[in-house]
């Protein structure tokens, strides 16, 4: 459906989109006049370690401030007291009945605590910020009496940042007239979609009944070029690759890319094309799906425990985040499984991927070599950086490019999940009247930016690709391909003096667990526990558990068990179990070669997504999580093209008598 065509739609329903745009206007109007606006004021708190730590502490010691020798557990057990029931309790007696929040300051590294309050008082305000500032010392002072701490190993607190003069966050109102807006219109809208489809059906059913063929059919039966799911998926691919993925509309925070908003227009699309009766799911192609829903069971029953706890407000928006984040999700898996029809368009997708990516992959290789980021330069009115202190990154003599990704990881994940299609592209029979660099220059690109990134999760990747791929090939070239590895190595040995050293030097001090950034995973992991055990089975709320309100997990599980719970993780699981899945069924069902390498190479990207979100939050990454999923999605389609000419060749097959049959030729696409 194009769209010239929904305009038309639109118009011929104006009876459903004038009401429901008017009432929704009117909606954000009284919102926006009824609905106070809200100060916030903050402070923030700095943990002071006693004068005695430094020397041998006795027997009794202070089990609070010589915990794991820093005071980042100290502040944890502060901002867990801070947001009791209790302490909420005891506030409200003291006259702070806003809401207010105790959590870590952003990006910080150190024992500081932020303190905030929100109402719409401004006077009252500051003063519960004064108070809640001066509770925060005597809760600590308290702690530590329990503990019969002795004076001397007392840990303090100081004020680094006094209660702040409140402003106005008029944001919330905003979202919330801007919510019921988009509500109305869009009801109106699938409502009118919905409604033409009805008269769309009844009225092939009188043309089908009828000798003569009315106008709306003459007019179907014109060519004409429209609209389609890859045209659609190659605008999002443009926009999730080559705008940097830290930069998002200010109101939407993380999720709020453009590419993420493109791909949620691109739903409403498919549904006006499905509701429509212009298109259906393309059969065999439902796992995927299914995949999702059952990782939309997880979300919601995520959402519904983070609202029967007493979570804060950024927990709250943190996981209408995350709902919106899963729906862009939903929006590139039906896009690519449901809506592509020709296998054709869904080859020029995944070139197009390829191609895009190596792209990224050479600003990454500039980065690299100028000791820069290029993405810093880029700036989109609009548009703001959602993660703080986006900067340049160093790894021993080296600086690690992230090109358009947001952070390094995810400037290696995404080049490692999308290598093996490259490499599949290189090999296939179709593209072989290419010239050769234009084969193989996308390999050469993704193969080669991952060791630049300097870190463990690119050469896991490279790694497992290089496995999960050359154990099919041939012997012949199978031998080749171990030469060309063993080669690029010395090459980059040569070429950048260093590197491989540094890249062994990561792995030798992980294996001893002598590396610092190991070391504070581990520490991570062991304060992830209590609030595992507080939300075992659904989690504390999927979005809500972000670095400024806790820390970074950099494990997609750990982060999945504590947003969604155990039923989180399994379904976390079956999507990189799904996606393997699809790739292995690709290449059992294939009957030609290319096809075959092709399932191989869905096999090898998820398998890499399963074992690298291990050593980051993958999904949190908008760039990387688009890439999966949108493979995800193409899986499914791909499977759904092999079971139908599966099915058309078995029919074939018993259709054509024995001695008349010939033998079945190699096909080479």
């Amino acid at each position: 459906m194009s769209l010239g065509e929904i305009w038309a739609i639109l118009r011929r329903r104006w009876y459903f989109m004038v009401p429901f745009t008017l009432l929704s206007l009117l909606g954000g109007g009284y919102l926006y006049l009824t609905v106070p606006v809200s100060y916030q004021s903050q402070s923030s708190v700095a943990l002071l370690d006693s004068s005695a730590v430094a020397r041998l502490a006795p027997t009794f010691g202070n089990p609070i401030s010589n915990a794991g020798g820093s005071l980042i557990v100290t502040a944890d057990v502060l901002i867990r007291t801070l947001e009791s029931s209790d302490a909420a309790r005891e506030l409200r007696g003291r006259g702070v009945t806003d809401p207010y929040t105790a959590g870590f300051a952003p990006q910080s590294e150190s024992p500081l605590l932020s303190l905030s309050v929100t109402g719409t008082d401004r006077a009252k305000v500051l003063q519960e910020t004064n108070t809640l500032t001066a509770f925060a010392g005597e809760q600590l002072v308290a702690l530590q009496e329990a503990a019969k701490v002795p004076p001397a190993y007392l840990v303090q607190t100081a004020p680094v940042v006094l209660p702040q003069t409140p402003v106005a966050k008029s944001k919330s109102r905003y979202q919330d007239v801007a919510a019921v807006v988009i509500l109305g219109v869009v009801s109106a809208f699938l409502l009118s979609i919905l409604m033409e489809g009805v008269a769309v059906v009844r009225r092939r059913r009188r043309t089908e009944s009828g000798p003569n063929e009315t106008r709306a059919a003459k007019r179907a039966g014109r060519p004409a070029r429209r609209v389609d799911a890859t045209a659609i998926l190659t605008v999002y691919l443009a926009l999730a690759l080559f705008i940097p993925s830290n930069l998002a509309l200010p109101a939407l925070g993380g999720v709020g890319t453009p590419a993420n908003v493109f791909a949620l227009l691109g739903l409403l699309w498919y549904l006006a094309t499905w509701l429509g009766g212009r298109i259906l799911p393309a059969p065999g192609t439902r796992l995927a799906r299914v995949a999702m829903c059952v990782l939309g069971v997880a979300v919601l029953l995520a959402y519904i425990a983070d609202a029967m706890r007493e979570s804060s407000h950024q927990e709250v928006l943190g996981a209408d985040r995350g709902l919106i984040g899963y729906l862009v999700w939903v929006s590139l898996v039906v896009l690519t499984s449901a809506a592509v029809q020709e296998r054709g368009r869904l080859d020029v997708l995944l070139r197009r991927v390829v191609v895009l990516a190596s792209v990224v992959a050479a600003i990454g290789f500039y980065d690299f070599f100028a000791a820069t980021n290029i993405a810093d330069s880029l700036h989109i009115p609009g548009l703001q950086t959602s993660v703080a202190q986006v900067s340049v990154m160093d790894r021993g003599a080296f600086t690690r490019p992230r090109s358009t990704t947001a952070q390094p990881l995810e400037f290696a994940g995404v080049l490692a999940i999308l290598l093996p299609f490259a490499i599949q592209q290189a090999f296939d029979p179709v593209r072989r009247h290419l010239r050769a660099w234009r084969r193989w220059a996308p390999v050469v690109l993704l193969a080669g930016a991952l060791p630049l990134s300097v870190s463990r999760t690119s050469i896991i990747g490279l790694l497992l690709v290089a496995v999960v791929m050359v154990v099919r090939w041939k012997p012949a070239r199978r031998w080749a391909a171990i030469g060309v590895m063993t080669a690029s190595v010395a090459v980059f040995k040569v070429l950048v003096p260093g590197l491989i050293g540094t890249i062994t030097g990561l792995f030798a001090s992980f294996l001893s667990n002598s590396d610092s950034s190991t070391q504070a995973r581990t520490v991570k992991y062991s304060a992830i526990v209590p609030y595992l055990k507080e939300h075992p089975l659904f989690g504390r709320g999927f979005g809500t558990f972000t670095p400024d309100l806790y820390f970074f997990t950099d494990n997609q599980y750990m982060l999945g068990l504590a947003e969604m719970g155990v039923v989180g993780l399994l379904a976390l699981l079956t999507l990189f179990v799904t996606g393997i899945h699809q790739g292995g069924a690709i290449r059992r069902l294939a009957r030609t070669e290319a096809d075959r390498e092709l399932g191989q190479a869905f096999f090898a990207s998820c398998l890499v997504a399963m074992v690298i979100s291990a050593t980051f939050d993958s999904l949190s990454f908008p760039m990387f999580a688009g890439m999966f999923f949108l493979l995800l999605g193409a899986g499914g389609s791909y499977l759904g093209f092999i079971r139908r000419e599966a099915a058309a060749a078995a029919v074939v097959r018993r259709s054509t008598p024995t001695e008349a049959r010939l033998p079945d030729l190699v096909e080479s696409r």
